[in-house]
C-alpha cells in the first residue's frame, strides 16, 4: 500500500477521540495498518490522557508522513482542534466532526488516503449547523458521485455479516419500499464487494423473509411469494450463490450461519440486532458500493460514559484493521 488510512474523528465530546489514541497504543498488537487522524492534536493528546494511557502526538502536513512516524506517534493531519470536553456536545463539536470527515472523504477521493475510517457522530447536532444528510454514509456517497440506493451498508463482525436492504424508515414502510429490484441490484453490490474487498471468489448470499415463516404459504403475507423469491431466483439465474427466503427466527442459529457469507436483511433491526447480539463489540459498519473503501466501529457516540475510561476499543480496533485488509487487496488487483 502507498497510503495510509485517513480516520474521521467523529464528535469530539464522545468516545471516538479516546479510542482512537487506543488503538494507536495497540497497533503492533493487533497489526494495524498506518492510519492518521484528521483533525484534533490536542483534543486526541487530551483524550488519551483522560483514559490514562501516553500517546504522543505529531502533526504532520501531508498524508504521506503518517507512514514514518506511526511507529512513534499518532499523527494527526493538520492544525484543526477543538476545546470541546468529553459528554459535552454543541455546535463547536459538531462543526469539528463535519470538517474532519470532509477531510478525510476527499483525501481518500483523490488517492492520498488508501480507506476512510469514521468515528461516531451525533446526526442531531450536526443537523443543527446545516448537515443534511440522513448520515455519515448517505455524505460520502454524495461526495462520491453515487446514488445513495447504490451506497450499502454491510455490519460486519467476526460471526456473522449482515446487510439490511431498506435502513432508516419506519417498519410499518418496509413493504411499500421493498421490490425485487432493490433486492436484485443491492445483492449485487454486495457480492461484489465481498469478492473484491473481502477475498470471496464465490460469496454466499442467504436472503432473509419479510414475515413470521417466510409468510406460512401467504397466510402471514404475500411479499415472500410476490417480490423475496423472484428476486431470488432472478439473482441465482445471473449466475449469484443465493438462497431464500428464508425464515429469520433460523437464520442466525450456529448451524445456519456457516451456510453463507452474508445475510440480506429486510429491515433494519432484522440485520442489526442478530450483530449486535453476537459481535457487539467487534461490530464494524461497511459501505459498499463506494469507490473508496468506508468504515466505521458499529456504536454510537457514548456521551454518557465518554472521557470515563470505560467504552470498549474492540469495534474501532476492528474497523481499523478491516479498513486495512481491504485496502489491501485493492492494491494488490
Amino acid at each position: 500500500m502507498t497510503a495510509p488510512l485517513a480516520v474521521a474523528v467523529g464528535d469530539p465530546a464522545g468516545v471516538g477521540p479516546e479510542l482512537l489514541a487506543e488503538a494507536w497504543m495497540r497497533r503492533g498488537e493487533e497489526g494495524l495498518t498506518p492510519f492518521f487522524a484528521v483533525g484534533g492534536a490536542t483534543l486526541l493528546a487530551r483524550a488519551a490522557t483522560q483514559r490514562g494511557i501516553d500517546v504522543p502526538v505529531e502533526r504532520i502536513a501531508d498524508p504521506a508522513e503518517a507512514a514514518g512516524i506511526f511507529h512513534r506517534a499518532l499523527p494527526v493531519l493538520g492544525d484543526s482542534d477543538t476545546p470541546c470536553r468529553p459528554g459535552r456536545p454543541d455546535r463547536t463539536s459538531a462543526a469539528f466532526a463535519l470538517a474532519s470527515l470532509t477531510g478525510a472523504v476527499r483525501l481518500a477521493i483523490t488517492g492520498r488516503a488508501a480507506a476512510i475510517v469514521t468515528g461516531p457522530i451525533a446526526k442531531s447536532r450536526l443537523a443543527e449547523i446545516g448537515f443534511n444528510h440522513p448520515g455519515q454514509t448517505e455524505f460520502i456517497a454524495d461526495a462520491c458521485g453515487v446514488p445513495t440506493e447504490d451506497a450499502v451498508m454491510m455490519l460486519a463482525g467476526p460471526s456473522l455479516r449482515t446487510v439490511p436492504l431498506t435502513v432508516h424508515m419506519a417498519l410499518a414502510d418496509v413493504p411499500r419500499v421493498l421490490t425485487a429490484g432493490l433486492i436484485e441490484r443491492r445483492s449485487r453490490i454486495v457480492a461484489q464487494a465481498l469478492q473484491r474487498d473481502f477475498g470471496l471468489a464465490a460469496p454466499r448470499l442467504a436472503v432473509a423473509a419479510l414475515n413470521p415463516h417466510a409468510g406460512e404459504d401467504g397466510r402471514f403475507g404475500d411479499e415472500e411469494a410476490r417480490i423475496i423469491a423472484p428476486a431470488v431466483a432472478a439473482l441465482r439465474a445471473g449466475g449469484l450463490a443465493v438462497t431464500g427466503p428464508h425464515p429469520a427466527d433460523a437464520l442466525f442459529a450456529p448451524h445456519a450461519r456457516d451456510g453463507y457469507d452474508a445475510a440480506l436483511c429486510m429491515y433494519h433491526d432484522q440485520a442489526l440486532i442478530p450483530l449486535k447480539a453476537l459481535d457487539f463489540d467487534n461490530g464494524v459498519n461497511v459501505t459498499l458500493g463506494l469507490p473508496v473503501i468506508r468504515t466505521s466501529p458499529d456504536h454510537g457516540t457514548a456521551f454518557a460514559i465518554a472521557g470515563k475510561r470505560l467504552a470498549n476499543p474492540g469495534a474501532t480496533l476492528a474497523a481499523l484493521r478491516m479498513a486495512g485488509e481491504c485496502a489491501a487487496r485493492r492494491a494488490a488487483e
